[in-house]
């Protein structure tokens, strides 16, 4: 089991023009999923794979992955979501996945806040959770170190360099910029883990790399008295998840009509920062969610998050060869929910 970050017939190096966690310290829920419903067989792989790793890396690097088992709970307002996560759930028991279904009243016992008064049906995975991204990125970060991988930090990646010969185009590396100036680094094999600058660096390259960044929002409630640790909780009919986090309770919402970001290109100097809040996009899922939860009717504000995430048209995530160029691999395009794949 430390194929996670075994360097050891490779020369890996992995350059960030920020640092390792900049991407996934604001914008994540922290919750593992052993499952997405929308890609059940590449989505338990991974997700399987973070879970069954976690405590192995935080074992061997001493940092804390903040994984937790809480579970999940999925419920359905209508009897044709409740049909659709039924037969979610019995594919994904073909993959070995812990999934059961479970009553309104089951439901209300296990989530004491949640208004039921509607809900036709619910499953249970109880072996989903929650977890820190950000040390998780630092974790693996630590161990490639340790395997012998160099991580190098404030790094600008401006080209993906190539050549073409009778078998037709292979990468042979990257061209860099740092405050000392150009460099290079050859590579047989790249990988574009750009985010939602992936889709620019890969156009210069002929890639294609369909996605676009936009706004994804959240919202942590004041600490709520004996919240405790719930599941994480969603809710697909109101296109919301919440989850409890050191005593606050966040609600995130995916909505129908997402609000595009960057159409005239991202700016030199953005790293991750946060947009401007816009409470009227977000209202309508706020409403739901005290109708659904009434401790929102109560709770104050701690903290409304917009910052924009890397979405794909299908929802599925990139990861692989292109087929354009040899040596050009993509892991992008994972539709804010990285730390969950």
């Amino acid at each position: 089991g430390t194929d996670y970050f075994d360097a050891s017939n490779l020369e890996v190096t992995t350059v960030d023009v920020g640092n390792p966690t900049a991407n996934v310290v604001l914008a994540s829920a922290r919750a593992v999923f052993n499952i997405r419903f929308n890609d059940l067989h590449s989505g338990a792989s991974l997700s399987d794979w973070l879970r069954g790793h976690a405590q192995a890396v935080e074992a061997e690097t001493g940092v804390a992955t903040g994984m937790k088992q809480v579970g999940s709970i999925s419920v359905a307002l209508t009897k044709e979501r409740h049909e659709e996560l039924l037969r979610q759930a019995t594919v994904a028991r073909i993959f070995d996945v812990d999934v059961h279904e479970i009553s309104p009243t089951e439901v209300k016992a296990r989530y004491p806040h949640l208004n039921v008064s509607d809900v036709v049906g619910a499953v249970a995975l109880p072996l989903d959770g929650q977890c820190d991204p950000a040390n998780i990125a630092m974790a693996l970060a630590k161990g490639a170190r340790m395997r012998g991988a160099k991580v190098l930090e404030g790094v600008k990646v401006t080209r993906v360099t190539e050549v073409s010969d009778a078998k037709g185009r292979r990468v042979t590396g990257v061209d860099y910029v740092t405050e000392d100036g150009p460099g290079h680094i050859a590579a047989d094999v790249v990988i574009n883990c750009g985010g939602m600058w992936g889709r620019d660096l890969a156009e210069q390259a002929g890639v294609t790399l369909p996605l676009h960044a936009c706004e994804h929002f959240y919202l942590i409630t004041e600490p709520v008295e004996g919240l405790g640790h719930l599941p994480v909780l969603r809710v697909p009919d109101e296109c919301a998840y919440y989850k409890s986090d050191a005593g606050k309770m966040m609600i995130g919402a995916f909505e129908p009509k997402a609000k595009p970001w960057g159409m005239k290109g991202i700016r030199e100097d953005f790293e991750f920062d946060t947009l401007p809040e816009d409470w009227d996009h977000f209202m309508p899922i706020l409403e739901h969610a005290m109708h659904r939860m009434p401790l929102f009717q109560t709770s104050g504000i701690h903290t409304f998050f917009n910052g924009p995430e890397s979405f794909t048209p299908d929802d599925r995530y990139y990861l692989g060869e292109a087929p354009e160029v040899k040596g050009y691999w993509v892991a992008a395009g994972y539709n804010s929910i990285g730390i969950v794949s």
